[in-house]
């Protein structure tokens, strides 16, 4: 259950911005437990004082993104949303898979600062809507597809199985359908494995054929 008062760490090297959104978030009904200026402090804070919220600038000393990182895997209990000036890609998915939950952007309204917070805490992502497009075009299943999902051979694949194969069928790499699908190189390799084994084919070429009709 989300306390009333949400408790959050803010982490940026921008004495301004941390003021700012300090009272931002006061007004709003927060309670700010801990600021940093980089990330050692964030996580040191984070780690300290758990709190509801970590807030973090991607682009303050030590890296945002590392800091997210290490968070995750120290206090899981903290939500980490990223506060940044960033429209930038990689950014964005670099912060989702060190556990972000929420990015926001620095010029938006303040106000919306702590309804935002609110919506992580209660599950849902933070995130501007043009931004959540962006998401969705990097991981929607393409419209024109290189072979059926109804076909026998792709009847024999797990869901993840075949969207591994369909990833490798468009020219990934291994370590591209990894990233877009939040998987390590290894784990695709094993799946590839899987569906050789599968298919009773020697390798990921045959596989892709077989699959294809071809």
């Amino acid at each position: 259950m989300v306390a009333e008062v949400i408790r959050a760490v803010i982490a940026d090297d921008d004495a301004r911005l941390r003021d700012a959104v300090r009272r931002g978030l006061d007004t709003g009904g927060c309670r700010v437990v801990g600021v940093a200026k980089n990330a050692d402090e964030a996580i040191e804070l984070t780690v300290r004082q758990r709190p509801d919220v970590a807030l973090l600038d991607i682009h303050m000393p030590g890296n945002g993104i590392r800091a997210a990182q290490e968070i995750r895997r120290t206090a899981p209990d903290t939500a980490i949303v990223m506060l940044t000036q960033s429209r930038d890609d990689d950014d964005l998915f670099d912060s989702l898979r060190a556990g972000a939950v929420g990015y926001l952007l620095k010029d938006a309204d303040p106000t919306t600062l702590v309804p935002s917070l609110r919506g992580v805490l209660a599950g849902e992502a933070a995130m501007p809507p043009a931004l959540v497009a962006r998401v969705l075009d990097e991981f929607r299943a393409p419209t024109r597809r290189r072979f059926g999902r109804s076909s026998a051979a792709a009847g024999k694949l797990s869901a993840r199985e075949w969207e591994v194969m369909e990833l490798l069928s468009r020219g990934l790499s291994t370590e591209q359908v990894a990233t877009r699908l939040f998987l390590s190189p290894t784990t695709v390799r094993v799946h590839v494995s899987s569906v050789l084994k599968k298919l009773a084919v020697r390798d990921r070429e045959s596989a892709l054929r077989l699959l294809s009709g071809d």
